[in-house]
């Protein structure tokens, strides 16, 4: 079986490359290695993926459309797992037209090379932040998700409506993930909880938002690979209950699913920053600042779709997590900085 992994030099797609990989199979990594953070650690990752068996790498925008389905016709995946996207809910407010290219246009024409190459399952990625404005917690896939709070939620809204289209249409088995902050080693520099690490280390103050009343679903990466191979594994099926005359915005008719990839353990903002203390043996320097546009206060997954349909439920704890993601920091950092 062929696998497409985009968004193969960034974080989740590392990983699930990697995993991939080390299970025989055989797969075709696409990014564009754009400099949206440092692509010194995009090259670092694609480094450990190049040479090995079974693994392709394409350097392509696919926002592009031409050589997104040329690429398609040639390899012909029969599962694509699309990772790649331009991330950040505060980077969309001044940068709407990219995430309108990297999630929206990509998107469709990934779901073009679906269409037309013999693809069997397209699993994408969406996100936590389509909750928007919604306050009612844990959130639960069966919820509105109709008022987003950033262009960046609502390019991903708009992926899931588009999948859905794909879906009823053309009968191509689509799956959307929304995944909520997930964290680990190579992980994004842009992240809370990386740019927290560094400056603990460097002995910078941290920028603590919302004054600290935050608090936010974090997902170790391995507990969120393993859960995108399983559903991999399995093409979204029709909701045979379906009932269009009370339609739920988490099944169809058609052959598509939406799931949340969370622990459904929230963190408080300031227990996140203890567990950095704690796996770096250093004290936080806090400046509080206020709720920035763009942000939600509060992120809770509700699981039990998942564990209902695959059996899994990440376990990894916040400590566990940052424990391993500070011992991936040090020596990361140690090779590339001499720090």
């Amino acid at each position: 079986m062929c696998y497409m992994v985009t968004g193969v030099a960034g974080f989740i797609g590392y990983h699930v490359a990697d995993r991939l990989l080390s299970g025989g199979a055989e797969v075709v990594g696409v990014d564009s290695l754009n400099a949206y953070y440092d692509p010194a650690l995009k090259q670092a990752r694609l480094a450990r993926l190049l040479g090995r068996p079974g693994f392709r790498f394409q350097q392509l925008d696919l926002a592009e459309s031409d050589p997104t389905l040329a690429l398609f016709a040639a390899e012909r995946p029969s599962v694509v797992i699309h990772l790649a996207a331009q991330p950040g809910a505060r980077h969309s407010l001044n940068h709407p037209h990219a995430h309108a290219q990297s999630n929206l246009v990509a998107t469709l024409n990934v779901l073009e090379g679906c269409r037309h190459h013999g693809s069997t399952h397209l699993v994408y990625a969406s996100s936590s932040s389509v909750y928007g404005a919604g306050t009612h917690t844990p959130f639960k896939v069966s919820a509105s998700v109709d008022h987003p709070l950033s262009p960046y939620a609502a390019t991903k809204r708009a992926c899931e409506l588009m999948a859905h289209s794909y879906s009823h249409l053309y009968r191509l088995p689509t799956t959307g993930l929304r995944f909520f902050t997930v964290y680990g080693p190579w992980g994004r520099p842009d992240m809370a909880y990386f740019l927290f690490t560094r400056a603990v280390l460097q002995g910078e103050p941290l920028d603590v938002f919302n004054d600290g009343a935050m608090t936010r679903d974090f997902t170790f990466v391995d507990d969120v690979v393993e859960v995108i191979l399983r559903i991999a594994g399995c093409p979204a099926a029709p909701d045979p209950a379906w009932d269009s005359a009370a339609p739920t915005p988490d099944s169809s008719g058609a052959p598509y699913r939406i799931y949340n990839i969370g622990s459904s353990r929230p963190v408080k903002l300031l227990d996140m920053i203890a567990a950095v203390e704690q796996a770096t043996g250093k004290t936080a320097r806090k400046r509080f600042l206020p709720l920035q546009p763009g942000d939600v206060v509060e992120t809770w997954a509700d699981m039990d779709d998942l564990v209902r349909d695959f059996g899994y439920r990440p376990g990894t704890s916040i400590e566990e997590g940052m424990r391993k993601f500070v011992e991936w920091y040090r020596e990361y950092y140690r090779i590339y900085e001499g720090g």
